[in-house]
């Protein structure tokens, strides 16, 4: 389905007027899974998969700016992931210092604000200097907030809230019983963001592999098959489609 059939589910309504009408999620989350196993049935080398997955991503970037969704989160690579292969990982990394030479000039002059989740010192030199630099120079866009977690585990960025928390109550910045939800929220790396309304993971995978664990307590989730090489944008808006046909009800009764 493409984006100028969505009328159908946004009856007389555009995307960016239905965004304003809850229609569109405020923030959309993916696991951009099968990259591996898309190399693997074209008998090609797992970097040329992964290669053609930065394509897919550039798209679905495209895309999502267009539709005047606020918030896209991608999972690039996960501090599990340092456990493939040497040749891998170096693919991988080589990728991250592509994929932001070729695209940051387009990102920059769209208004797209990136802002990087996981642990930068945990990566070579140049892939934390490129990733940095990324951030600094988006730093005071105001449109889309492109999150994209590397060297990133969900249970490690709330331990980090965490201290953070504790830091604060320990100087005296904070009182214990101050401490909320909104509080958690404050001290995440998507900060200012809501939480993440639809949550896509392709190739057919039903597991979150330790992601954004705390901003999908109330996500809608949904699996398709796909692999992420060819996972299109009409795929992507078939998506956003059955997100708008589900009823949310946040743990009341409607």
């Amino acid at each position: 389905m493409l984006l100028k059939d969505m009328k159908k589910f946004f009856p007389g309504k555009g995307p960016r007027e239905a965004a304003d009408f809850e229609k569109l999620p405020a923030h959309v989350a993916i696991i951009m899974d099968g990259n591996g196993r898309w190399a693997k049935k074209h008998k090609l080398s797992v970097s040329k998969g992964h290669r053609q997955g930065t394509e897919t991503l550039r798209e679905i970037i495209r895309h999502t700016d267009d539709l005047g969704i606020g918030s896209l989160s991608l999972y690039a690579f996960s501090t599990e992931n340092w456990k493939r292969s040497p040749e891998e990982v170096a693919a991988l990394m080589q990728l991250i210092l592509d994929f932001f030479r070729s695209e940051i000039d387009e990102l920059d002059a769209k208004n797209v604000r990136i802002r990087i989740m996981g642990d930068k010192g945990g990566l070579p030199e140049k892939q934390r200097d490129t990733l940095i630099e990324a951030e600094r120079r988006t730093e005071k866009n105001t449109g889309l907030n492109l999150n994209i977690a590397v060297n990133y585990g969900s249970r490690a960025e709330i331990v980090l809230a965490a201290k953070e928390i504790a830091l604060l109550v320990k100087n005296g910045e904070l009182q214990l019983n101050a401490i909320t939800e909104q509080t958690v929220s404050d001290h995440l790396y998507t900060r200012g963001q809501p939480d993440v309304d639809l949550m896509i993971r392709t190739s057919g995978e039903m597991r979150l592999s330790n992601f954004m664990l705390y901003q999908n307590a109330y996500a809608e989730f949904t699996f398709p098959a796909v692999l992420w090489p060819d996972f299109t944008v009409e795929a992507y808006d078939q998506a956003l489609a059955t997100f708008a046909h589900r009823q949310r009800r946040f743990g009341a009764r409607l």
